[in-house]
């Protein structure tokens, strides 16, 4: 049944969890973008809607711009932990709060990190390969190709909800030895060893890149630190593509610098089909789902919603990230 017009009005960069949804739309006018628009059109679109709109929960990359333009949003919310994809500067001149959804799903992502170091360590995809092609004798190379998590160490870049996860994973659950490279080593839990990056690169039988997208961390992976890897490293990447410099990790899969990729995220997305990425056997891609289950899809949306309504109803919800926007707006 059509809401009234005199709710307010909320866009939705994409779609979220139908219960989410339900939620959402029982309090305020709901409006989605078409999935089948094109990016240019979409942006089109999109700075349309928010001309009237009070609310914008966000799960795609926003134009810088964006918010310079006609609006009248009250709030926006990140369907998601990273930032990069809300011109946050922007909406915190324009005393604009932005929320996000932090660490509801962590463990979505850190059994994402575990699923790749499986997946290097015992070659399930190798072996149901050869299996399939009626290969039953590949189960004697076993010994050689394949090894066990246990007495491993595992590097974490970056140590906030997800690296904190991982980390309880891989020691509790693997007993694997944890190293970490993070701006807060005085906060590591007991027993995680800080390090920094290059020594962790050094000792680290797998590094997960956990980190958000800064101009501190862009490019931070690179052909110095790789040429320090210890050989065999598998690097896993669920932080963002251009953390990696993606050239020199071509170059160090190509040359055996380092044993094995699995990522999640790419410098552009979608991949593009000529990335030399695709065409090597040591690489496991994934597009941008480490995050994404039905349970981390549920507790994302609903918090996304949350917060959308509390900043709808002028309340300041703990989950702002810019808190200092609420400054601008009393001098505006």
């Amino acid at each position: 049944m059509k809401q009234p017009d005199t709710q307010p009005k909320v866009v939705l960069t994409d779609p979220i969890h139908p219960k989410a949804h339900d939620m959402l739309a029982h309090a305020a006018t709901v409006t989605t973008l078409d999935p089948g628009l094109d990016a240019a059109e979409a942006a089109r679109v999109l700075r349309l809607e928010i001309q009237d709109a009070h609310g914008l929960i966000v799960r795609r990359q926003l134009p810088a711009d964006l918010l310079e333009g006609p609006n009248t949003l009250r709030g926006v919310v990140r369907h998601g932990v990273g930032l990069d994809f809300i011109p946050v500067d922007s909406a915190t001149r324009q005393g604009l709060p932005v929320a996000n959804t932090p660490a509801v799903n962590a463990n979505a992502v850190a059994e994402y990190a575990v699923t790749a170091m499986l997946e290097s360590a015992r070659r399930f995809r190798f072996f149901d390969d050869q299996l399939r092609q009626g290969n039953w004798h590949v189960r004697k190379t076993a010994p050689a190709m394949t090894f066990e998590l246990r007495g491993r160490t595992i590097g974490i870049v970056g140590f906030g909800a997800i690296g904190h996860r991982i980390a309880q994973i891989a020691a509790g659950g693997f007993g694997m030895r944890v190293a970490a490279c993070t701006r807060n080593p005085a906060r590591l839990p007991e027993g995680i060893i800080a390090m920094e990056l290059e020594a962790l690169f050094e000792s680290s039988d797998f590094v997960v890149l956990a980190c958000p997208l800064t101009e501190q961390t862009r490019g931070l992976i690179n052909r110095g630190i790789l040429s320090r890897a210890k050989p065999g490293l598998v690097l896993i990447n669920v932080s963002r593509g251009p953390v990696i410099n993606e050239t020199d990790l071509i170059d160090a899969l190509e040359s055996g610098q380092i044993g094995g990729a699995a990522l999640d995220v790419f410098a552009t997305q979608p991949l593009p089909m000529d990335s030399r990425l695709r065409n090597h056997p040591r690489v496991a891609l994934t597009p941008h789902l480490a995050g994404t289950t039905q349970d981390a899809e549920l507790a994302m949306g609903l918090m996304a919603v949350e917060a959308q309504l509390a900043l709808l109803r002028g309340e300041r919800p703990d989950n702002v990230v810019n808190r200092e926007c609420y400054n601008n707006q009393e001098t505006q």
